[in-house]
This record gives structure tokens, sequence and C-alpha cells, in this order.
């Protein structure tokens, strides 16, 4: 096969990696040619790695990743693994993963390296093997015994004071009410999970609605942060839900000023991009969905937790004292119910600033 510098072409990619079948991986695939540069990056790397795969073909991995200790030392023609190994994304959160390079079959001058993120039951500091499912599950339990037990003990309180009968009962049938109308919105809150009628998704130009959000939040929540626009006046409409995505660019916001509690100069930042080559893939057999406009919500508070920055968007997962850890699952749900993917990435500029970065199709 003729190739020039190592570098594949199309035709000669899907030759050699199966283009179903490697787009289809469920975890992060990259084809490493000749020249130790990148030529193709499944669906999977592309999220895992915070880049498109026509931002990391021509790359060297280690401009990428921080391979695992030991890499740089393996034995020439033979294959690598490290299993729940640290490794370090250049454009994200550090991760525990599992890495393994092997070489294709007849073309050993060609690799492909996966990385897979290790079962938290494997990583160390956990003695015991829980699933996400089983986190979620007992941090309902807890979140839903904290939040419905205080309320219930006022009105109980409320109701035995109303049964002595106390002067002034209107004060206690109004904290009655009040406790009343809390389980209800946080019932409203854990139904939102539940729900899965399909949503309204149109062509929309995203500009109108990121202004009221911000007009929102700029008449509430952040009144007293700096928000900042940097906006690409060209992209096209997105194919959207109007109210699904108000809601978790507002939920971003709030996020991001609760975030910003006690930092100096609080800056909000919105901007959009649109990013050519930025796609998904939807399954076997299926082309891969492009999403080229892109969203992004940052700010210059400290980011989230490092023992939590994987599972943000795990249920019942939150680094806040008060959190209840449903904002931003809720925001992927909708994300994804619009088609789109949303993930989270600390940038190491100066200084450093937290992005939600949200992909969306093109309407």
């Amino acid at each position: 096969m003729a190739h020039s510098g190592g570098r594949l072409n199309g035709a000669e990619a899907a030759s050699i990696a199966g283009e179903d079948l490697f787009a289809s991986l469920p975890v992060a695939a990259l084809l490493i040619g000749p020249d130790e540069c990148v030529a193709r990056a499944n669906a999977a790397a592309e999220h895992l790695l915070n880049q498109s795969e026509r931002a990391m073909k021509g790359q060297r991995l280690d401009r990428l990743i921080e391979p695992p200790s030991g890499y740089a030392d393996r034995r020439p023609g033979l294959g690598f693994a490290a299993f729940d190994a640290d490794i370090r994304i250049r454009r994200g959160a550090d991760i525990r993963a599992d890495f393994v390079e092997g070489f294709v079959a007849d073309r050993p001058e060609w690799r492909i390296v996966t990385l897979h993120h290790a079962p938290a039951g494997r990583r160390m500091g956990y003695g015991i093997d829980r699933s996400a499912g089983a986190r979620a599950a007992i941090g309902a339990a807890a979140m839903l015994a904290h939040e419905i037990k205080n309320p219930l003990s006022g009105i109980r309180g409320a109701a035995q004071l109303l049964a002595a009968g106390v002067d002034q009962p209107e004060e206690l049938t109004s904290l009655i009410t009040a406790e009343v109308d809390r389980v209800a919105a946080l019932i409203d809150r854990m139904e939102d999970f539940t729900d899965t009628r399909p949503l309204e998704l149109r062509a929309q130009s995203i500009y109108p609605l990121l202004a009221h959000a911000r007009s929102l939040a700029e008449a509430g929540f952040a009144s007293d942060i700096e928000m900042v626009e940097d906006y690409d006046p060209s992209l096209p409409p997105a194919l959207l839900d109007r109210d699904a995505f108000l809601q978790l660019v507002l939920n971003l916001i709030k996020n991001a000023a609760e975030a910003l509690d006690g930092v100096p100069d609080p800056r909000i930042t919105i901007s959009t991009a649109f990013r050519h080559g930025m796609s998904v893939s939807v399954g076997p057999g299926h082309p891969r969905r492009p999403l080229p406009i892109e969203i992004t919500i940052s700010d210059n508070g400290p980011g989230a937790p490092a023992d939590i920055a994987e599972h943000l968007f795990e249920p019942f997962v939150s680094g806040k004292p008060e959190g209840k850890g449903l904002g931003l699952p809720l925001v992927d749900k909708l994300i994804r119910d619009m088609g789109g993917i949303v993930h989270y990435q600390r940038e190491a500029t100066d200084p450093p600033t937290t992005e939600f970065h949200i992909f969306l199709a093109r309407a």
C-alpha cells in the first residue's frame, strides 16, 4: 500500500481500521502511523480528549496525553498495557484509565492505542466496588432523606402548635405551605430525569436565547459578576428545543456563578464557535452526526475538586456543601435529548479557567 510520509488518506485509513467498527468502538481509540502521529481518532477519543479528530490528526501522542509510566521504555515490537494508570490529558482533567497499545495485524509499523476509564472499584482508595448506578442510588437515598426529613419535622411541629390552639395560626399555616412547596419542588426536579417525551427540535438561532439567559442571570444570581461575550457572528441556526436549551444554559451559568463565590474579580464568559470536523458516532452502520455548533460557558473559578471531576455528570455528585448533584446531570440529559454532547474541561490558562463545552447539530 502506497502512502506518503506515513500519513493516511481516507481510503487507506478505512482499509486498515475498518471505518464503521473503529468509529463505533465503546472505548477511546487512536490509530498511530509510522511517523508516530495520529491518523484516526474515534468518537469516544474525541469526547475523552476534548478535541476533534481533525484537530488530533498529525499530532504526536504525547501532545495529546502524557502516557503512563514505563511507556517510553517499552520494548520495540511489543505491545504495552498499563491498568489503572494515571493519565494526564493535555486539554482536560487527569483520569485513571486502562492504557493499551497494540499493533495492527500484518502492519507492525501501525499501532492502535485505547483508553478506558478504570472501574471505580479498582481505583486506589476504594474498598468497595460500586458502579455508577449504585452510587446514584445511595446518593438519592441520602439526599431524599436529608431534604425531606427537615421540612417534615417543621410541618409536624407546626401542626402540633396548631392543635394546641396557639395565637396567630396564619403564621404556622404559611410555614406548612412553604415547607410542602419545598418538598414538591424537590420532587419536581427528580421528575425531570424521568421525562422520556421527545423534545421538539427546531431550527433556532442561539443568540436570542443566550441574550435572554444572560439577562436573567444579571438580574438575579449573577448580578455582581462580570459577564463577557465572545461570539462568532456567522454561526448558523442550531437544531434544538428552545425551553430545554434555555434551561441548560441557565443551569451552567448558575453553576459558574456559585463557583465564583469569594473569587476576586469574578468573570463568566459565554463564547460560540463553528467547529469543522466535530461529530459523534450514532451507532454501527450509521454515518457520524456532525455537531459543529459550539457554545462554551467558562469562569475564572477554582474548578471541580479533582476527586469528582470524572463524575460531574452523574446524579448526586456535587462539590458544593449544600449541593444536590442534580444540575449537571440534567444538563447532560437535555443535551443528549437534543442529539448533542457536553463536556467539562479545566484549561491551564493564566489564570486557569473552568469550561463547559456544548456541541449541537446544525439545523
